[in-house]
Protein backbone atom coordinates (compact mmCIF):
# COMPACT_ATOMS: atom_id res chain seq x y z
CA UNK A 1 0.00 0.00 0.00
CA UNK A 2 1.67 3.74 -1.34
CA UNK A 3 0.87 6.18 1.78
CA UNK A 4 1.12 9.86 0.72
CA UNK A 5 3.67 11.44 3.12
CA UNK A 6 0.62 13.05 4.91
CA UNK A 7 -0.74 9.70 6.27
CA UNK A 8 2.63 7.53 6.26
CA UNK A 9 3.23 10.85 9.21
CA UNK A 10 0.49 9.62 10.77
CA UNK A 11 1.28 6.66 10.99
CA UNK A 12 4.62 7.46 12.27
CA UNK A 13 2.62 9.24 15.31
CA UNK A 14 0.29 6.30 16.06
CA UNK A 15 3.49 4.03 16.60
CA UNK A 16 5.58 6.33 18.41
CA UNK A 17 2.12 6.62 20.82
CA UNK A 18 1.71 3.15 21.03
CA UNK A 19 5.58 2.33 21.91
CA UNK A 20 4.45 1.75 25.71
CA UNK A 21 1.40 -0.39 25.43
CA UNK A 22 2.59 -2.67 22.28
CA UNK A 23 4.07 -5.06 24.05
CA UNK A 24 1.19 -5.63 25.91
CA UNK A 25 -1.10 -5.71 23.35
CA UNK A 26 0.98 -7.78 20.33
CA UNK A 27 -0.07 -11.01 21.30
CA UNK A 28 -0.55 -12.14 17.51
CA UNK A 29 1.91 -10.15 16.53
CA UNK A 30 4.23 -12.33 18.88
CA UNK A 31 3.20 -15.19 17.67
CA UNK A 32 3.89 -14.63 14.19
CA UNK A 33 7.00 -13.43 15.09
CA UNK A 34 7.86 -16.93 16.33
CA UNK A 35 6.23 -18.74 13.46
CA UNK A 36 8.54 -16.99 10.86
CA UNK A 37 11.40 -18.17 13.08
CA UNK A 38 10.13 -21.65 13.28
CA UNK A 39 10.44 -21.76 9.19
CA UNK A 40 13.91 -21.43 9.06
CA UNK A 41 15.06 -23.85 7.67
CA UNK A 42 17.49 -26.52 10.54
CA UNK A 43 20.37 -26.81 7.92
CA UNK A 44 20.74 -22.96 7.30
CA UNK A 45 23.96 -20.98 7.73
CA UNK A 46 24.32 -19.11 10.51
CA UNK A 47 24.04 -15.20 9.29
CA UNK A 48 26.76 -12.82 9.57
CA UNK A 49 24.59 -9.84 9.82
CA UNK A 50 20.68 -9.78 9.90
CA UNK A 51 18.22 -6.56 8.95
CA UNK A 52 15.43 -6.59 11.38
CA UNK A 53 13.31 -4.00 8.97
CA UNK A 54 10.34 -2.44 11.10
CA UNK A 55 11.52 -3.93 14.34
CA UNK A 56 9.26 -2.00 16.77
CA UNK A 57 10.04 -2.51 20.21
CA UNK A 58 12.54 -5.11 19.31
CA UNK A 59 11.27 -8.34 20.19
CA UNK A 60 12.37 -9.85 16.86
CA UNK A 61 15.73 -8.73 17.40
CA UNK A 62 15.70 -10.43 20.64
CA UNK A 63 14.68 -13.83 19.08
CA UNK A 64 17.23 -13.58 16.26
CA UNK A 65 20.05 -13.01 18.72
CA UNK A 66 19.07 -16.18 20.34
CA UNK A 67 18.60 -18.13 17.80
CA UNK A 68 22.37 -16.78 16.15
CA UNK A 69 24.35 -15.20 18.78
CA UNK A 70 26.90 -14.28 17.00
CA UNK A 71 25.43 -12.69 14.65
CA UNK A 72 25.00 -8.50 14.51
CA UNK A 73 21.39 -7.61 14.57
CA UNK A 74 20.87 -3.99 13.32
CA UNK A 75 17.47 -2.54 13.71
CA UNK A 76 15.35 0.31 12.05
CA UNK A 77 11.82 1.91 12.13
CA UNK A 78 10.62 4.94 11.26
CA UNK A 79 9.02 5.30 14.65
CA UNK A 80 11.51 7.16 17.13
CA UNK A 81 9.65 5.71 20.56
CA UNK A 82 9.91 2.31 18.89
CA UNK A 83 13.76 2.74 18.75
CA UNK A 84 13.85 3.77 22.30
CA UNK A 85 12.76 0.37 23.23
CA UNK A 86 14.77 -1.93 20.70
CA UNK A 87 17.94 -0.59 22.06
CA UNK A 88 17.51 -2.59 25.05
CA UNK A 89 17.91 -5.90 22.16
CA UNK A 90 20.07 -4.14 20.09
CA UNK A 91 22.49 -1.07 20.43
CA UNK A 92 22.94 -1.34 16.35
CA UNK A 93 19.11 0.67 15.75
CA UNK A 94 18.48 3.80 13.44
CA UNK A 95 15.46 5.64 12.70
CA UNK A 96 14.29 5.15 8.11
CA UNK A 97 11.81 3.98 6.05
CA UNK A 98 12.16 0.35 5.07
CA UNK A 99 10.78 1.92 1.62
CA UNK A 100 14.06 4.00 1.39
CA UNK A 101 16.88 2.63 3.35
CA UNK A 102 19.98 4.89 3.86
CA UNK A 103 22.46 1.84 3.47
CA UNK A 104 25.36 0.36 1.01
CA UNK A 105 24.34 -2.27 -1.20
CA UNK A 106 24.64 -6.28 -0.21
CA UNK A 107 25.15 -5.37 3.51
CA UNK A 108 23.07 -7.99 5.10
CA UNK A 109 22.80 -12.50 5.03
CA UNK A 110 19.06 -12.09 6.12
CA UNK A 111 16.24 -9.09 5.95
CA UNK A 112 13.81 -10.29 8.66
CA UNK A 113 10.32 -8.02 9.20
CA UNK A 114 7.11 -9.17 11.22
CA UNK A 115 4.15 -7.50 10.63
CA UNK A 116 5.61 -3.91 8.87
CA UNK A 117 5.36 -4.64 5.35
CA UNK A 118 1.65 -4.40 4.96
CA UNK A 119 2.08 -0.26 5.92
CA UNK A 120 4.11 -0.14 2.72
CA UNK A 121 4.57 -0.45 -0.97
CA UNK A 122 5.76 -3.78 -1.91
CA UNK A 123 7.56 -2.83 -4.62
CA UNK A 124 9.60 -0.44 -2.87
CA UNK A 125 10.00 -2.33 0.56
CA UNK A 126 11.35 -5.80 -2.09
CA UNK A 127 13.43 -3.83 -3.87
CA UNK A 128 15.51 -2.13 -0.96
CA UNK A 129 15.89 -5.87 0.85
CA UNK A 130 17.12 -6.87 -2.76
CA UNK A 131 19.48 -4.27 -2.61
CA UNK A 132 20.47 -4.20 0.89
CA UNK A 133 21.01 -8.29 0.89
CA UNK A 134 24.00 -9.97 -0.50
CA UNK A 135 23.87 -12.41 -3.28
CA UNK A 136 22.29 -15.71 -2.02
CA UNK A 137 20.86 -13.42 0.72
CA UNK A 138 17.41 -14.70 2.48
CA UNK A 139 14.13 -12.50 3.32
CA UNK A 140 11.98 -14.02 5.71
CA UNK A 141 8.70 -11.56 6.31
CA UNK A 142 5.34 -12.02 7.45
CA UNK A 143 2.33 -9.86 6.70
CA UNK A 144 -1.42 -9.16 6.43
CA UNK A 145 -3.91 -10.61 3.69
CA UNK A 146 -7.19 -9.81 2.30
CA UNK A 147 -9.38 -11.49 5.27
CA UNK A 148 -7.69 -9.53 8.09
CA UNK A 149 -10.11 -7.57 10.22
CA UNK A 150 -13.09 -8.70 8.36
CA UNK A 151 -15.12 -8.91 11.18
CA UNK A 152 -14.49 -4.91 11.31
CA UNK A 153 -15.32 -4.17 8.09
CA UNK A 154 -18.64 -6.03 7.57
CA UNK A 155 -19.82 -4.43 11.02
CA UNK A 156 -18.86 -0.92 9.96
CA UNK A 157 -20.54 -1.43 6.34
CA UNK A 158 -23.98 -0.97 7.38
CA UNK A 159 -22.89 1.81 9.56
CA UNK A 160 -20.59 4.18 6.98
CA UNK A 161 -19.03 4.41 3.83
CA UNK A 162 -15.08 5.34 5.53
CA UNK A 163 -11.98 2.77 5.27
CA UNK A 164 -11.93 1.56 8.91
CA UNK A 165 -9.05 -1.13 8.10
CA UNK A 166 -5.87 -1.23 5.76
CA UNK A 167 -7.02 -2.13 1.62
CA UNK A 168 -4.96 -5.73 2.45
CA UNK A 169 -3.15 -7.25 -0.59
CA UNK A 170 -3.87 -10.46 -1.57
CA UNK A 171 -0.41 -13.64 -1.34
CA UNK A 172 -0.47 -13.49 -5.09
CA UNK A 173 0.53 -9.76 -5.17
CA UNK A 174 2.82 -10.02 -2.29
CA UNK A 175 4.75 -13.04 -4.48
CA UNK A 176 4.31 -11.43 -7.56
CA UNK A 177 5.93 -8.18 -6.36
CA UNK A 178 9.29 -10.65 -4.98
CA UNK A 179 9.98 -11.60 -8.42
CA UNK A 180 9.87 -8.83 -9.65
CA UNK A 181 12.60 -7.45 -6.86
CA UNK A 182 14.45 -10.37 -8.07
CA UNK A 183 13.94 -12.75 -5.66
CA UNK A 184 14.04 -16.45 -6.39
CA UNK A 185 13.05 -19.66 -4.73
CA UNK A 186 9.31 -17.45 -3.10
CA UNK A 187 7.62 -19.85 -0.43
CA UNK A 188 4.07 -17.97 1.06
CA UNK A 189 2.26 -19.54 3.28
CA UNK A 190 -1.14 -18.29 4.91
CA UNK A 191 -2.84 -18.78 8.74
CA UNK A 192 -5.41 -17.49 10.26
CA UNK A 193 -5.57 -16.41 13.39
CA UNK A 194 -8.07 -14.67 15.56
CA UNK A 195 -7.79 -12.60 19.11
CA UNK A 196 -10.86 -12.45 21.14
CA UNK A 197 -11.74 -9.88 23.67
CA UNK A 198 -14.39 -8.97 25.90
CA UNK A 199 -16.30 -6.10 24.22
CA UNK A 200 -15.85 -3.77 21.42
CA UNK A 201 -14.43 -1.37 23.62
CA UNK A 202 -11.31 -3.41 24.35
CA UNK A 203 -11.05 -4.96 20.96
CA UNK A 204 -10.77 -1.60 19.07
CA UNK A 205 -8.58 -0.54 21.85
CA UNK A 206 -6.05 -3.51 21.42
CA UNK A 207 -5.30 -2.50 18.42
CA UNK A 208 -4.63 0.97 19.29
CA UNK A 209 -2.03 -0.32 21.57
CA UNK A 210 -0.39 -1.56 18.99
CA UNK A 211 -0.53 1.57 16.84
CA UNK A 212 -2.29 -0.02 14.07
CA UNK A 213 -5.61 2.74 14.01
CA UNK A 214 -4.55 5.04 10.72
CA UNK A 215 -5.52 3.43 8.09
CA UNK A 216 -4.52 5.77 5.42
CA UNK A 217 -6.76 8.59 3.38
CA UNK A 218 -10.54 7.36 3.67
CA UNK A 219 -10.78 7.21 7.35
CA UNK A 220 -13.25 8.55 9.32
CA UNK A 221 -11.94 12.32 10.41
CA UNK A 222 -14.50 12.32 13.62
CA UNK A 223 -16.36 10.64 16.49
CA UNK A 224 -19.03 8.78 16.06
CA UNK A 225 -22.55 9.27 17.13
CA UNK A 226 -24.20 7.63 20.39
CA UNK A 227 -27.11 5.91 17.70
CA UNK A 228 -23.76 5.02 15.22
CA UNK A 229 -21.95 3.10 17.98
CA UNK A 230 -24.75 1.28 19.54
CA UNK A 231 -25.52 0.05 16.07
CA UNK A 232 -21.93 -1.00 15.04
CA UNK A 233 -21.83 -2.75 18.76
CA UNK A 234 -24.99 -4.47 18.15
CA UNK A 235 -23.73 -5.88 14.64
CA UNK A 236 -20.30 -6.69 16.38
CA UNK A 237 -22.43 -8.92 18.77
CA UNK A 238 -23.25 -11.34 15.98
CA UNK A 239 -20.30 -12.64 16.07
CA UNK A 240 -19.21 -13.18 19.32
CA UNK A 241 -17.47 -16.58 19.97
CA UNK A 242 -18.05 -18.58 23.45
CA UNK A 243 -14.32 -16.83 23.88
CA UNK A 244 -15.43 -13.08 23.20
CA UNK A 245 -15.70 -10.76 20.35
CA UNK A 246 -13.30 -12.08 17.57
CA UNK A 247 -11.04 -10.09 14.99
CA UNK A 248 -9.23 -12.18 12.57
CA UNK A 249 -5.83 -11.73 11.32
CA UNK A 250 -4.83 -13.41 7.79
CA UNK A 251 -1.14 -13.68 8.29
CA UNK A 252 1.20 -14.63 5.14
CA UNK A 253 4.45 -15.89 5.76
CA UNK A 254 7.51 -15.19 2.98
CA UNK A 255 10.19 -17.03 2.44
CA UNK A 256 12.66 -16.09 -0.48
CA UNK A 257 16.07 -16.12 -1.66
CA UNK A 258 18.66 -13.95 -3.98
Amino acid sequence: MLLPPTAKQRVRESFDRAAGTYDGAATVQRWACHRLLDMLPGDMAAPVRILDAGCGTGYGARLLRARWPRAEVVCTDFAAAMLTHARQESGLCFMADIENLPLPDSLFDIWWSNFTVQWCDNARVFSEAARALKPGGSLLASTLGPETFHEIREAFSGIDSYRHTLPFIDHESVKSSLEAAGFNNVILFREARRAHYPDLKSLLRSIKEIGAQNVGEGARDGMMGRAAWQKLRETYESCRQPEGLPVSYDVVFCLARL
